[in-house]
């Protein structure tokens, strides 16, 4: 597309299914690194990216060859597939149905970094479930609560 030009910046977050704790610290490089190459192969420009043990955060340029929803899927099933692989975790491991997709102007890249960058402090005070409706209230996405992450009933 020699002739489309485009800034698109979307924050894509997913978790783990069921809500498990299960990207353990010692593979969290590894498995950014690898969605980032899958991010690459795809023509997408990874901006920011961390993994809590039980969901993502990526901020990416998105390029318009690619419909984010395909995107996502792929990093999905790839990523499932070397952590599977790899026997990370006992059983099987996959990520729930779904993902929250926010965009961004390039004037608020600085603090979304920031808050990608420092999703270890964050937790410390907040859940994820506070933070993933929080961010769908801010941007008044309306959804079904029965069609959310599956939460653990202590959340």
């Amino acid at each position: 597309m020699p002739h489309t030009f485009t800034q698109i910046y979307v924050q894509v977050v997913f978790a783990v299914a069921f809500r498990q704790s299960l990207i353990m610290p010692v593979f969290k490089e590894e498995v950014q690194k690898y969605i980032a190459g899958i991010l690459q192969r795809r023509g997408q420009k990874l901006i920011a990216i961390n993994s809590m043990p039980d969901h993502v955060h990526i901020l990416i340029g998105q390029k318009p060859n690619v419909a984010l929803s395909d995107l996502v899927r792929d990093v999905k099933q790839a990523s499932s597939s070397l952590i599977n692989q790899k026997r990370w975790v006992r059983g099987r491991f996959n990520w729930q149905e779904g993902f929250g997709a926010f965009s961004y102007s390039q004037s608020h890249l600085d603090s979304v970094i920031k808050y990608i960058r420092n999703q270890e402090r964050h937790h410390a005070r907040k859940t994820f479930k506070h933070e993933y409706l929080a961010l769908l209230n801010r941007f008044k996405i309306r959804y079904e609560p029965k069609y959310l992450f599956e939460f653990s009933s202590d959340e």
